[in-house]
Formats: structure tokens, C-alpha cells, sequence
């Protein structure tokens, strides 16, 4: 059977605008999960997820009282692989009577890559007047920003790995995992944000995955999009070469579909291809009648 890499975006557990509660939470992922049943009939799935929504609100809470300790962003973005890889995990088991596991991830990084010298990620809630030194305004107020450097490797591959081939659907490298460096032979936790499509790109090199499948908030990618004002033109299909290209002329926007499609083009020349779409939109994607498909 082949295998699929699944990246979730975090809208599809918190759609943007959407009041926040346990109850939707939990139907947000169990309405995910029952799409990914069209999957299991062809493919061993292997799913990555996205986590701001849920790491922003970790973040809320703790500025909210000062009776609790602050826990570092690393350790957050391991709250936030336990409580959706939970959810999932228990939605999978559910709805499609899969063995499920979450495998809590970590994923090494270079202590020395660029990105920590110009950190640009911006990340947790917005504040109304600017409290650290590493926050940037934006529209709706100030926010703290951090590195987000390079996914080089996956600590717990070997594991995932085997997990994969004794038939287990794995959750993993939630929120593009924890980011670690390595310092004198131990592995440090450092603030910082992964993004999840590199990531996911790079797990599905890893399990020698046949299909990564980035599921988004649109139907596909578009070349000069403009919000919707009419001049943007649906990509169907396209090379990683002519990708890239389209990245050089700056059709996709840095912090959006810009990783989508550098994760897609990575995973293509890896002899890999690259569906992207939105969950309502899976089914024909696979059948080549909507989406992007890059290889």
C-alpha cells in the first residue's frame, strides 16, 4: 500500500473568526478526520497539523495570571502535540477504526541558521501597546515574533517509521515540531516556530512517502492573487522548476502559500508530488479535477 503525508492546517481545527470553545474544537477535528477517510482506502496516512491557534492561546492564558509558572515555547508546542494529537488520534479510532498514535516530535534545527539573527515569525496574542523588545506592529496590534529556521531532521523518525509500517496512522510533527538545536550532545529546545509544510515536506521524504498532501483554507494555488478581486488565475499543474519561478516572482506570499509551495517544490525534487487544496475540496483533487498538483 502506498503512503500519504497529510498536513492539516490550523484553520481546519479553528477556522478563522470562529468563537473558541472544547465542544467545537472537537467537532472541527472529527469533521477533518471524516474527510481522511477517502485516504485509508489507498494509502497508510502519516499526519502533521498546524497549532498557532492553539500555541496563541496557551500564551493568553498564561499572561492572564501570574500564579502559574510560564512555560517556554518549546514546551507549549509539546502541550499543543499532545492535546491534537489526542483529539485526532481519538477522531481516527472513531470514525475510521484506525490505530492511531501520536508521537510527540521533536525536530532538529541549526543553531546558527539565519533566522534567529532576523526572527520574523510572528506568533501568540495581539497587545494593544508594545510590552518586549521582540515584538512588530501589525494590523490588529503588537505581536512577539521569532526565529523560524530550517527543519533539518527528525529526531523520532526511526519510530515513526516503524510505527508506520506495523500499520498505525501517526500523528506527528505537529506544528512543524519542537524545534532543538544540539549543544554538547544534548538536545536544547529553543524558541522558535518550524513552519509545518517544511516540515511535513520533509517527513515525507522521510517515510518515503508516495503523495504529501497540504490541506489548506483554498481551493488551490493561485498566480496573482489578490484577495479574490478577480485577477488571479487558478494553478492546476506545474513543475517544481516553473514553481519555483513563480516564487522568484513573488505569486506567493511569504507567510501563507509561499512555505506551502517551497514545501511542495522540496518534496518534488525529492521524486515526490504535492497535492494542495482545502479539505472540501480533497476528493476531486485526487482525481485531478481541482487543487494543485506539483511533481
Amino acid at each position: 500500500m502506498k503512503t500519504a503525508v497529510v498536513a492539516l492546517g490550523g484553520n481546519a481545527f479553528q477556522p478563522a473568526g470562529e468563537k473558541w470553545s472544547y465542544k467545537q474544537l472537537a467537532r472541527n477535528v472529527d469533521k477533518t478526520c471524516e474527510i481522511l477517510k477517502i485516504l485509508t482506502k489507498k494509502y497508510r496516512l502519516v499526519i502533521s497539523h498546524g497549532n498557532a491557534p492553539q500555541v496563541g492561546l496557551l500564551m493568553l492564558q498564561q499572561e492572564s495570571t501570574a500564579l502559574a509558572p510560564k512555560m517556554p515555547l518549546d514546551v507549549l508546542d509539546a502541550m499543543t502535540q499532545g492535546q491534537l494529537g489526542y483529539l485526532i488520534q481519538k477522531a481516527l479510532n472513531e470514525k475510521l477504526k484506525a490505530k492511531a498514535v501520536t508521537v510527540i516530535t521533536q525536530v532538529l534545527v541549526d543553531s546558527h541558521d539565519p533566522a534567529f539573527r532576523h526572527p520574523t515569525k510572528p506568533i501568540g496574542p495581539y497587545y494593544k501597546k508594545k510590552i518586549e523588545e521582540d515584538m512588530v506592529k501589525q494590523p490588529g496590534g503588537w505581536r512577539r515574533v521569532v526565529a523560524s529556521p530550517k527543519p533539518l531532521r527528525i529526531i523520532e523518525i526511526d519510530e515513526i517509521k516503524s510505527l508506520v509500517k506495523s500499520g498505525y496512522v501517526v500523528i506527528s510533527c505537529g506544528g512543524g515540531g519542537i524545534p532543538v538545536v544540539k549543544d554538547k550532545g544534548k538536545l536544547i529546545g529553543v524558541e522558535a516556530v518550524i513552519d509545518k509544510d517544511l516540515a511535513a515536506a520533509v517527513l515525507a521524504e522521510d517515510v518515503k512517502a508516495d503523495m504529501l498532501i497540504i490541506l489548506t483554507d483554498v481551493k488551490a494555488v493561485f498566480l496573482n492573487y489578490r484577495g479574490g478581486k478577480g485577477c488571479e488565475m487558478e494553478l492546476r499543474k506545474t513543475t517544481p522548476e516553473d514553481a519555483q519561478r513563480y516564487m522568484k516572482e513573488g505569486h506567493f506570499a511569504p507567510g501563507s502559500m509561499g512555505p506551502k509551495v517551497q514545501a511542495a517544490i522540496d518534496f518534488a525534487l525529492k521524486g515526490g508530488k504535492t497535492i494542495i487544496t482545502s479539505p472540501r475540496y480533497m476528493e476531486e483533487a485526487l482525481k485531478g479535477d481541482a487543487g494543485t498538483l506539483i511533481e
